[in-house]
């Protein structure tokens, strides 16, 4: 059975795919048969082949199983504004049913699946619904991304409470990822958090001038990351 993990972070421009594509690389580099997903991307460049997202496109370098493309991002607009936005539109309708279906196909075979949101936690579907409901129905485990910044605090905590009302996701944990050189407090910030998200974090990244997915890759290798391939997405009732 495939091992499902979704990446999401308190806001857009936080990291995510930092963290997401450091995790898939770290996985492929363990021997892992793993693959990087983002279902919704808007922010795409227009190419012979089609349109392409660049986070798409390093979640796919990064993964160790090659992926077409239309099954890495199924969903992929031009302007870089809210995704339901853009799919209205652009008069295509994303429904949770065709979501669903699309990680059964791009999941088959895989041993680790590692899926990217879009923007925050309840970033909304077009014409209903939200991109949370696809971990929620597939009872995916769930990392948040915290880009530590002023303000983070408060994201942090409401993201954290609304992915603990479903039932279905287990929250695996938090990563910190350092956005504003200019941070104040930072040690009292990262003890906060700790308390806000029930425990320490998985992983702080610091602002790094190479932000690839290989040398994220290292700076896991010494952390609670290291042992993701024997997670359960599910909960198991105990």
């Amino acid at each position: 059975m495939t091992i499902g993990i979704f990446v999401t972070g308190t806001d857009t421009a936080v990291g995510k795919t930092v963290a997401a594509a450091g995790i898939v690389r770290l996985l492929a580099r363990q021997g892992r048969r793993v693959v990087g997903l983002k279902p919704v991307a808007s922010g795409a460049d227009r190419t012979p082949n089609g349109l392409r997202n660049a986070d798409a496109l390093a979640l796919a370098a990064a993964s160790s199983i090659p992926l077409p493309y239309d099954l890495t991002n199924p969903f992929c607009f031009e302007p870089a504004i809210a995704p339901h936005v853009a799919a209205a539109e652009a008069g295509v309708a994303m429904p949770i049913e065709a979501l669903l279906r699309w990680y059964a196909r791009a999941s088959d075979g895989v041993e680790v699946a590692v899926v990217e949101g879009a923007g925050g936690w309840r970033v909304p579907l077009h014409p209903a619904g939200f991109l949370s409901d696809v971990p929620e129905q597939l009872g995916l485990a769930v990392i948040l991304v915290v880009g530590l910044r002023l303000g983070c605090l408060n994201h942090a905590r409401l993201s954290y409470e609304a992915i603990g009302h479903s039932h279905r996701c287990r929250f695996l944990g938090w990563i910190g990822n350092r956005i504003d050189p200019e941070v104040e407090r930072l040690d009292e910030n990262l003890a906060t958090l700790t308390w806000l998200l029930g425990g320490p974090p998985l992983a702080v990244l610091p602002m790094l001038r190479d932000p690839s997915a290989e040398a994220v890759s290292r700076l896991l290798e010494d952390t609670a990351l290291v042992g993701l391939a024997g997670i359960s997405g599910r909960h198991d009732g105990s």
